[in-house]
């Protein structure tokens, strides 16, 4: 399903604060591979090479928006090609191509999508009192809290709309993937700035259709980064309100809702358990209808210095039984579950590599 990482053994400049873009500057040719090569193995979903591609990262690099911008279009075309070519010699397969949207602090440098502290306006300000930082406000700090989910949603927003204005290069995206989101904030940014794309878009008179979309939350240790100022975690419930609940807190305007909710960038030991706890979140909403995809693609159980931009730990025993154990919990998904999900998305994020994916696709077929 993803690439992820598999860009620094194609491409070995991967390491920039462009990550998984800067190949789409420096070796496209190992893009189109990379992507053939997860084809080849039997994904069905192709992510483009745009985590942590912003205008910001790439003037980090040195880089103008010009770049930028036909850089991240680019992106999606090189799926594209990977796609046709694979067709045709494949007649008959159905292969999509997913939008990949990191959180903001995917872009900072050293990179917070696995803690959540952002800088004001994006986060709070560090406390005066004990000169820690802290990724949520005070309770009583609501204009601070509102302003963030404002700044969020215009970073998302600006980024979508580097997409959603060039026809060509929207007709080739088939879902929006916001992915590796670590702070429940940042899901109400996301469903604003899908409702302010709309808004945007509807005012330029642009041939504008929304895509299908999808939140997926990293969970380290197996719980949310995101804790208060007592220090209290958030809880798969607050995950699972914020992304499908009809309205957003405060407002009676309703706003878009994604279409599936999920987990990456997590360690496989913990899905099984966080699944159970979606599924309880799900049911207890009671809203009418609502049956979301369900998005699961949990790394292959490495551990990854945010501050060398490394690998620290690779874990043998955890690759082995990762085809496994993720098809037990599809089985789940698709036995006692069945009445939550709409449908599943399942795959691999970091350091999941085609032969995972395809010890993989062997698992779930014919399931899948």
């Amino acid at each position: 399903m993803l690439k992820g990482t598999t860009l620094e053994v194609f491409a070995q400049n991967a390491k920039t604060p462009l990550w998984s873009s800067q190949p789409i500057l420096d070796n496209p040719s190992a893009v189109v591979e990379v992507h053939l090569a997860f084809l080849q193995a039997g994904a069905r979903i192709l992510m483009t090479s745009t985590y942590q591609a912003a205008v910001s990262t790439f003037k980090e690099a040195g880089y103008s928006e010009i770049v930028a911008t036909d850089t991240m279009l680019k992106s999606v075309h090189l799926a594209n090609e990977a796609r046709e070519s694979f067709i045709r010699e494949n007649s008959g397969e159905i292969v999509k191509i997913a939008l990949s949207l990191g959180p903001f602090g995917a872009t900072l440098s050293p990179p917070q999508e696995f803690a959540g502290y952002y800088t004001p306006p994006y986060g709070p300000m560090r406390s005066s009192e004990t000169g820690n930082i802290c990724n949520s406000f005070p309770t009583d700090d609501t204009e601070g809290e509102e302003k963030s989910i404002e700044a969020l949603a215009r970073f998302h927003l600006e980024r979508l709309l580097v997409f959603a204005r060039d026809p060509e290069t929207w007709r080739q995206i088939d879902i929006v993937a916001f992915e590796t989101v670590p702070l429940v904030r940042e899901a109400f940014a996301i469903r604003k700035a899908m409702l302010d794309l709309n808004d945007t878009l509807a005012v330029e008179g642009a041939d504008y259709v929304q895509k299908p979309w999808w939140i997926s939350f990293v969970l380290p240790g197996g719980k949310s980064p995101q804790k208060n100022t007592e220090g209290q975690y958030k809880t798969v419930q607050d995950i699972v309100s914020t992304t499908l609940s009809a309205k957003m807190a405060g407002g009676n305007r309703e706003v878009p809702r994604p279409s599936g909710i999920g987990i990456n960038c997590t360690a496989p030991e913990f899905i099984p358990t966080l699944v159970n706890d979606y599924v309880c979140a799900v049911e207890s909403l009671d809203i009418l209808g609502l049956r979301p995809w369900l998005v699961l693609y949990p790394d292959a159980g490495d551990v990854y210095d945010t501050l060398t931009r490394s690998w620290l730990i690779p874990s043998k025993d955890a690759k082995r039984s990762w085809a496994v154990d993720l098809k037990n919990v599809v089985h789940v998904a698709q036995t006692e579950q069945q009445s939550v999900w709409g449908g599943l998305v399942i795959g691999g994020c970091c350091r999941t590599d085609p032969d995972l994916i395809q010890r993989l696709r062997e698992q779930l077929s014919p399931a899948v």
